[in-house]
């Protein structure tokens, strides 16, 4: 996919700024990651509407930080961990800066992405956490499968399961694109749609080599969160 096609959110300051939706710290509620204090900045814009999606505030709203302020509002959170979400963070061209920013000053960072926007400039320090949408998104067409390329074995691939058909798609790209020699594989249940034990189950009976997670920040209260 050319990302040169792709909605951009710019803020009108130029390179240094980004927009963003809310700054917060809160559990860490997926990944391997999944329990830890986590400081979040989640930025504004995305190129996706999956009908499963708990974020659609964060489509539009927001407002502009120099990186050097949001790196200010980050160190008064006091965590070392710091994940970089949307919406969809690539979108924006200035969050590049902000990884090398945030990697230089000794963060663990993590990202996650809808995996449609190439990772090939992502600071390969991060930890990038890869969204492959399945046909219940409605938007299972839309993966750069050349983001495989940039992805280790320290980074991750989630997929959000909705059905059994959403679950029999997944195992074959798996299978076919030989994912579990690559990565950690996540498999959510969509919260709204998907019994959790039937995933679980079905994880067992495939015998499939991935990793069963609950969206532990839907359980945890987030009074916590600092809306900008």
């Amino acid at each position: 996919m050319d990302n040169s096609s792709l909605p951009q959110v710019k803020g009108s300051n130029g390179y240094n700024t980004l927009k963003v939706n809310e700054i917060f710290k809160s559990i860490q509620g997926e990944s391997t990651y999944s329990g830890l204090p986590c400081a979040f900045i989640r930025l504004t814009g995305c190129n996706l509407r999956c009908d499963y999606c708990d974020t659609t505030y964060a489509y539009d709203k927001g407002r502009e930080f120099l990186i050097n302020d949001l790196l200010k509002e980050i160190e008064k959170l006091n965590c070392n961990l710091v994940e970089v979400t949307g919406g969809e963070p690539l979108l924006q061209k200035n969050v590049f800066g902000l990884f090398d920013q945030l990697v230089s000053k000794n963060y663990f960072v993590l990202l996650e992405t809808n995996g449609t926007v190439s990772l090939k400039n992502v600071n390969p320090s991060v930890i990038k956490i890869m969204d492959i949408k399945c046909p219940g998104s409605g938007f299972f067409d839309n993966t750069d499968w050349r983001n495989l390329e940039y992805l280790s074995s320290k980074d991750q691939i989630k997929f959000v399961i909705s059905s059994r058909g959403d679950f029999d798609w997944a195992v074959k790209v798996i299978k076919e694109k030989d994912l579990e020699k690559l990565c950690t594989i996540l498999f959510s249940p969509n919260h709204n749609r998907l019994k959790s034990k039937d995933l679980a189950n079905w994880i067992l009976e495939e015998n499939i080599n991935a990793r069963f997670q609950l969206q532990l920040h839907k359980y945890v209260c987030e009074e916590n969160i600092k809306a900008i």
